[in-house]
């Protein structure tokens, strides 16, 4: 008789790979946490290309509020814009910690580059699908269409941001071309 091997289902060992995760298994995200104006927010991580000291920042005339300018990065021209300005209060606070986040969107298959302005990079944390509840329908500081979750961590909220409706290239385009309408 030959020998006969057997398997269990999910058990399943590949030369040097992990074993495959149940079906179950809640799905985890690692996110950027940063402070903004007393608040934790965070943004997927995979939208996070560097971080950069605040600094060398050319200001462009007759821009909203929110967009504090370009800096060159390696050659490249990326707008800045400032998140307590675009949620709508005032303009940051430079200090010892400020810095700048460069995000990567992509929209249309164009890739952009944008910094945002942020009082103090925290950490990067895992957070599991699990512990993220939908955005509050009111109550929150920003618009709740900024908001793609609110991610449970150590006890406390993580204000997660949809970065794509922050950071529309079109909204932003829009908001600078009525600016400079009204000048």
């Amino acid at each position: 008789m030959g020998n006969v091997v057997q398997q269990s289902a999910g058990t399943t060992n590949r030369a040097g790979g992990k074993p495959p995760v149940p079906a179950n298994a809640p799905d985890i995200q690692q996110y950027l946490t940063f402070q903004l104006a007393g608040e934790m927010y965070a943004v997927g991580i995979l939208n996070v290309k560097e971080i950069i000291e605040y600094g060398q920042l050319t200001e462009i005339p007759m821009m909203p509020a929110f967009i504090r300018g370009v800096i060159n990065l390696r050659g490249s021209v990326v707008p800045v814009i400032d998140l307590a300005a675009r949620f709508g209060g005032s303009q940051s606070e430079q200090s010892r910690r400020t810095c700048i986040v460069i995000i990567e969107l992509v929209t249309d298959d164009e890739r952009h580059d944008i910094g945002i302005v942020v009082d103090a990079v925290s950490e990067v944390l895992e957070v599991s699908d699990v512990d993220i509840e939908p955005p509050p329908a009111f109550g929150a500081k920003i618009r709740a269409d900024f908001i793609a979750g609110m991610g449970k961590i150590g006890g406390k909220f993580v204000i997660i941001l949809d970065i794509r409706k922050v950071l529309s290239v079109d909204e932003i385009a829009n908001l600078a071309a009525i600016k400079a309408e009204d000048a």
